[in-house]
């Protein structure tokens, strides 16, 4: 499916990512919790992959489609995308095969994210809320304290006691913080998935990505509860 929306509103969501809203304007534009779309202005030749950021439940409630873009210093993301309220985006998909299954069997989620790779764990995590479960988790890691996207978001679900929230801080950085430093390891994944029947998905750099599978396996989650993406 190939549509042009234009850009209901720009956001920010940290120094080095906007959070693009884009109008369906009644579009019905189906897809699964975690897929993409490839996205560039219009009549732009190559456009680029963008996991989707909202649920499902969210562009039908609101009409539009949610992506976290990274930009460069400049605060643009690229020749191929103009960040303007009312540009027009080519917009085509779903694609992807990352996604949340539509009846999982589980009970408990596991949302492991590194950088932008929030992103899809995003929609995955706002429609695995309408769902009855147990227990969700998050665990994010980024470079520097104010590269977490959503976090107050993140940080209201976790007050409410609706998620479990873990971040740390991989980079030594200027501003202030006070949580977890370094990598993710075996223990922060421990405090994370309370129980091995907890079904996992993780997105992120390719180095979190290419860690994150055996540490979970050594704190006994199967290799089948495992769902992996990488992005950026």
């Amino acid at each position: 499916m190939l549509v042009t929306l234009p850009i209901r509103e720009l956001l920010p969501a940290t120094p080095r990512a906007r959070i693009v809203r884009l109008d369906l304007g009644g579009t019905r534009f189906e897809y699964s919790p975690g897929q993409a779309v490839l996205a560039a202005r219009h009549d732009y030749p190559e456009r680029k992959p963008y996991s989707i950021a909202s649920a499902p439940e969210d562009a039908a409630r609101e009409d539009m489609l949610e992506l976290l873009v990274g930009v460069e210093t400049d605060g643009q993301p690229g020749p191929h995308l103009t960040l303007d309220p009312g540009a027009p985006v080519d917009v085509e998909g779903p694609v992807g095969t990352f996604t949340f299954p539509d009846n999982p069997a589980e009970q408990r989620f596991g949302f492991i994210a590194g950088g932008t790779g929030i992103a899809p764990l995003r929609a995955m995590l706002r429609h695995a809320l309408t769902l009855a479960h147990d227990d969700i988790g998050v665990l994010y890691s980024a470079r520097a304290p104010d590269e977490f996207a959503y976090e107050a978001e993140l940080r209201g679900l976790a007050a409410s006691g609706l998620i479990r929230l873990r971040q740390t801080v991989t980079r030594a950085s200027e501003v202030a913080w006070y949580g977890a430093r370094g990598r993710l390891d075996r223990q922060a994944l421990r405090e994370l998935i309370l129980d091995p029947a907890t079904l996992c998905f993780v997105c992120g750099p390719p180095a979190l990505v290419a860690d994150v599978p055996a540490l979970l396996i050594e704190i006994g989650v199967p290799r089948a509860r495992i769902r992996l993406e990488e992005w950026s």
